[in-house]
């Protein structure tokens, strides 16, 4: 059986992954089952390079393949922001994630322009130096004010391009179906089978 280390502790992804890569004989591992409690610096510029420093750093400290992914949502009114800083947006001011999804709202208050896009780069490393990448959006734009019990982050203020619905409002089948993590779990997953089966 493949192994395949998680560079994450989150239990959402977790499951995620291992839901998917059920069906090709691969067991995902939590990256703290392997020692890894060390705090990564996600130093990169891009979501891509941040799930690429992630997975190398616990490739190279375990020797065995490893996949992450950095994720966040992006608002044109805010020339991109908060991006790849989207789980720390606010810092000093906004504390948790309803916090930090008002301190957003603030900032949009006068826009006229709401666009945006949730983004996830996910990267897998292997010791012998090879990487798979995939990554994809779920475009959409910013509401007034939040609508929604269901998602986290900031799903309750945004609505995905053709709903009429916020992100916090869809089922998780729905949810799955068009956001950004899944879209890109899905292209990951044919990545990753075309390179087992390329090394059998």
């Amino acid at each position: 059986m493949n192994k395949l280390i998680l560079a994450s502790d989150n239990a959402h992804k977790f499951r995620e992954f291992s839901e998917i890569l059920s069906g090709t004989d691969t067991e995902v591992i939590l990256r703290s089952a392997v020692g890894c409690s060390f705090e990564i610096e996600e130093t990169g510029n891009t979501f891509a390079e941040n799930a690429f420093i992630k997975a190398k750093c616990v490739t190279d400290f375990t020797g065995m393949a490893a996949v992450a992914d950095d994720s966040g949502i992006c608002v044109d009114h805010l020339n991109g922001g908060p991006g790849i800083f989207s789980a720390r947006y606010g810092a000093g001011t906004a504390h948790n994630d309803h916090e930090r999804m008002m301190y957003l709202l603030n900032q949009m208050k006068n826009a006229n322009v709401r666009t945006a896009r949730y983004v996830c780069s996910i990267c897998c490393t292997f010791p012998d130096g090879d990487v798979i990448r995939a990554e994809d959006t779920c475009e959409g734009s910013i509401l007034y004010s939040p609508v929604g019990e269901g998602g986290f982050g900031y799903d309750p203020i945004f609505l995905p391009e053709g709903y009429n619905r916020s992100m916090a409002q869809l089922t998780p089948e729905e949810k799955n179906a068009i956001s950004h993590r899944g879209k890109a779990l899905r292209k990951f997953i044919e990545e990753y089978k075309r390179y087992l089966n390329a090394h059998k």
